[in-house]
């Protein structure tokens, strides 16, 4: 089964991109800001929530996401270790969203020292409910994901070729992929590959979600994915 929720264009650009900032600092270390960046332009063109991104964010030019990713910077700059903590970018964030006045969105960590496995729980809960999912990865012992050294991206859909079968359209590796957004661009990754990292110092994941939806602890009979409208064009 696939899964994907919708993301946004800058000109033929899938989203945004660390390489446009005008600063080295920013080039080097700013996946953190553009991962919020990122989110909140999701945030208000998917789930109405308005204040957090520019005005008309589905019409944003290179050069206004610059304007944006530059006034996320003080909440979440580049340092010389990084944005290495969970806690470093819930409270960046936190404390831009509050800024903002926005109350919605709330921020819980999936430290990378759980098994692959509640990783993966988590990675389709996420999906399903219609959240993009801020990742952390520090070291990793596999070259095959060196780009995703040291680094903050999204993860925005996933396919579980895990239950493949008669009739399905996946195959029947057994994998479990999902979706990296970094650098303007994605491709399909193993969630096992990239979270085993083999390493001791782990990163992990930021997972959102939407407190006006939830009443006595639960979701409300609105948060459906078909409600929110999260889902792409062609329901995946």
């Amino acid at each position: 089964m696939k899964r994907e929720i919708e993301h946004f264009y800058i000109g033929a650009s899938y989203g945004g991109n660390q390489d446009w900032f005008p600063t080295f600092m920013m080039r080097i270390g700013g996946c953190g800001a553009v991962t919020a960046c990122d989110s909140s332009i999701y945030f208000a063109m998917h789930r109405g929530i308005d204040g957090i991104a520019p005005e008309e964010p589905g019409s944003m030019t290179k050069e206004d996401y610059v304007d944006f990713a530059y006034r996320m910077r003080p909440y979440l700059s580049p340092r010389m270790s990084g944005i290495d903590r969970l806690d470093i970018y819930i409270d960046g964030y936190a404390q831009y969203l509050k800024d903002c006045g926005d109350t919605r969105i709330s921020m819980t960590p999936l430290s990378g020292d759980v098994p692959w496995e509640q990783a993966r729980e988590a990675v389709r809960r996420q999906i399903d409910e219609g959240y993009p999912i801020p990742t952390l990865i520090l070291n990793h012992r596999n070259p095959r994901f060196k780009e995703y050294v040291w680094h903050w991206f999204l993860i925005n859909g996933y396919d579980d070729r895990t239950e493949a079968g008669p009739g399905t359209d996946n195959d029947s590796s057994g994998e479990f992929l999902v979706r990296a957004v970094t650098y303007s661009s994605y491709e399909w990754l193993d969630l096992k590959g990239i979270w085993n990292t083999g390493c001791i110092r782990r990163g992990g994941l930021i997972l959102y979600s939407d407190v006006s939806l939830y009443s006595d602890g639960s979701l409300d009979n609105e948060g459906s994915l078909d409600n929110k409208g999260s889902l792409d064009n062609e329901g995946r």
